[in-house]
């Protein structure tokens, strides 16, 4: 092996005469990167140049808009594509587009490299086409790691800075690459000179076990607890035995964060689901009377859904030390990877209570809890119920199926119906929470496991947002895939319904139809002139047979769901406030007031029913 760790001949090998652009997809290759999102412009011709170089053995991923570049950059990492995810946009408006997907990487702590062109050292300065002061522009995004590259010696040790800095803080870095600089010859080996950095491309080892004694006093605190509930997220991803083996050793009960939803598998009877604002009940009834409470990986910062302060003794692991006690007053701060610090706390914490009456109990709520959803999801409704659409796709997901969820509506049914399984691999736009994550997730999920099912949950402002752009990439790339099963849900009820509910539930005034309605897009005849299958469901007794015919298609798949707008988004503690809200929001004039009505009384009576045992 050469000393950057790639050998002649290999993806990464240099050609004869390399360019600069040439030396950073080498050295990027290095680091893991083989796959970049991006939509081509003038500002990186040398970058693309430098990919087509390659003969295809480092891939370039052509979307429709910048923005998607950047998610679906974010989502590699997520599902598991590779250690970095990069993102390459030519200079000015490219720059500015991808912005938004980038936001969601840094705010969900992933990894990934920007690679932005730019105006000619020549010009800079000048005003020239496309100038936009980028440093400035990212300095936010990219504040753990931002240059620009002025000179062919700087390439090594740029690189190995921003690909370092992007996996040890698990965030956002960027490199600024002017048009000249790309074709110029590169400098592999800088000289051992003074002004030059001779760099290293060895991956760093990262933080794992806390010390032992903090450890100890973690089971010290979790150990005397009666009634015991964890709260794992996306940290935790990757131990799911140990949280299962934490779980059954404290008798607790554990609750998800959306992005922690492949942490555990959800047909447990203790594992209570979603927590927060579109969370479950029992998630909210298991914080409401835990007396002990153990985060594993999250940082959920609805605090209003933690324990009371005060109520609950708490000890939290995470990778990241400053993430630590930032939601909840914990005694313990384990900083640590969740695996083996979970496995640590185990050792320390002996033989278990065996069954509790509190288990039980959550158990119980559950139990009800996914009875009443689905009592929720069979009640009719004009013309047909969203819930319904997830209730059975649910029972019809393939056991290896990739999930990408967008922001709104979809995200409550996703979070309420999906009982997510052991091989399964889903993630959202968590922290961002941006609307139009789902296609670009769904997108590189599939690049990155073309052998596997994909469902894609859409919300029609999200469809309109960006998918429906972004269906020209499925059609020009699907044909590639091993398995051609890309399944895309979009609810069809011509409203931002996500929105209108807050605006009712918070502010007290009707849906706005000015600012929320939609245009009525018949996106399954769009996918059909894509060369896709599309598919309509206007009525209930359509759900189950189209389910099973895209579920089984040789081609990407449109399902156009009509859905009722008027379908409540109860959340697990509805407050009488949001009720005066919402009945205000009623009584002046809201244009969907006697869907409210009609849809509001069985699904409040349905939800808060006193629960009944099983017999």
């Amino acid at each position: 092996m050469s000393a950057d760790h790639t050998a002649p001949g290999e993806v990464g090998a240099l050609p004869r005469r390399p360019t600069v652009a040439d030396h950073i997809v080498s050295r990027l290759f290095s680091w893991g990167v083989h796959r970049y999102f991006g939509y081509p412009g003038d500002g990186i011709n040398g970058m693309t140049s430098a990919l087509q170089r390659t003969n295809g053995r480092a891939q370039f991923i052509q979307v429709r808009h910048e923005e998607t570049a950047g998610f679906a950059a974010s989502a590699h990492v997520k599902y598991g594509g590779g250690p970095l995810g990069c993102a390459l946009v030519t200079s000015g408006p490219g720059a500015i587009h991808l912005l938004n997907g980038l936001y969601d990487a840094k705010l969900d702590h992933q990894p990934v490299i920007a690679l932005v062109g730019h105006t000619a050292t020549t010009a800079e300065g000048g005003g020239y086409y496309q100038e936009v002061d980028l440093l400035a522009l990212y300095k936010d995004v990219a504040a753990a790691f931002l240059a620009q590259l002025d000179n062919p010696a700087q390439v090594r040790h740029l690189v190995d800075r921003a690909c370092r800095t992007a996996l040890a803080r698990r965030t956002v870095t960027a490199l600024v690459l002017p048009l000249d600089i790309q074709d110029e010859p590169a400098v592999p080996n800088p000289p051992h000179a003074h002004g030059y950095y001779q760099t290293s491309n060895a991956p760093s080892s990262t933080p794992t076990v806390p010390p032992e004694a903090d450890v100890r006093r973690a089971a010290e605190v979790l150990r005397g607890g009666q009634r015991v509930a964890m709260l794992v997220g996306q940290g935790a991803l990757g131990a799911r035995d140990e949280v299962r083996e934490i779980a059954d050793r404290l008798g607790a009960g554990v609750a998800t964060a959306l992005l922690g939803f492949t942490a555990v598998d959800h047909r447990e009877p203790w594992v209570t689901g979603a927590i927060g604002l579109l969370g479950t009940r029992p998630s909210w009834q298991l914080m409401s009377g835990c007396d002990r409470l153990l985060i594993v990986g999250s940082n959920m910062p609805y605090s209003e859904f933690y324990p009371p302060p005060g109520q609950a003794r708490a000890v939290q692991i995470d990778l990241d030390g400053t993430q630590l006690g930032l939601r909840y007053p914990t005694e313990v701060n384990l900083t640590g990877d969740a695996r083996p610090t979970l496995r640590a706390l185990l050792n320390e914490l002996g033989p278990g209570p065996g069954p509790t009456a509190w288990r039980a109990e959550v158990a119980e709520a559950t139990s009800a809890w996914r009875r009443v959803q689905r009592d929720l999801a069979e009640q009719s409704a004009e013309p047909v119920n969203p819930q319904l659409l997830f209730h059975t796709l649910n029972e019809r997901l393939p056991d290896d199926v990739l999930l990408a969820v967008d922001c709104g509506t979809t995200t409550a049914w996703y979070a309420r119906h999906i009982q997510v399984r052991p091989g399964m691999l889903a993630s959202l736009s968590g922290t961002l929470l941006s609307m139009g994550g789902a296609m670009p997730y769904a997108l590189s999920a599939k690049f990155a496991h073309p052998d596997r099912p994909l469902v894609a949950l859409i919300g029609d402002g999200a469809m309109q947002m960006n998918g429906v752009n972004e269906l020209i990439t499925v059609a020009k790339y699907w044909r590639s895939w091993a398995d051609p099963r890309f399944v895309v849900l979009v609810l069809n009820n011509r409203d931002l319904a996500f929105v209108s509910w807050e605006q009712r539930s918070t502010e007290g005034t009707p849906m706005f139809p000015d600012s929320q309605q939609l245009p009525d897009i018949a996106y399954h005849q769009w996918a059909e002139v894509l060369g896709l299958h599309g598919e309509l469901i206007d009525s209930p007794e359509q759900v189950r047979d189209v389910w099973d015919r895209a579920l089984t298609a040789d081609r990407p798949v449109v399902i156009n769901a009509l859905v009722d707008p008027a379908e409540l988004m109860l959340p697990p503690h509805f407050t009488a406030e949001q009720a005066r809200n919402t009945a205000a929001a009623v009584l002046r004039g809201d244009t969907d007031w006697a869907g409210i009505i009609r849809r509001g009384l069985p699904a409040t009576l349905a939800s808060y029913r006193p629960r009944r045992r099983e017999r």
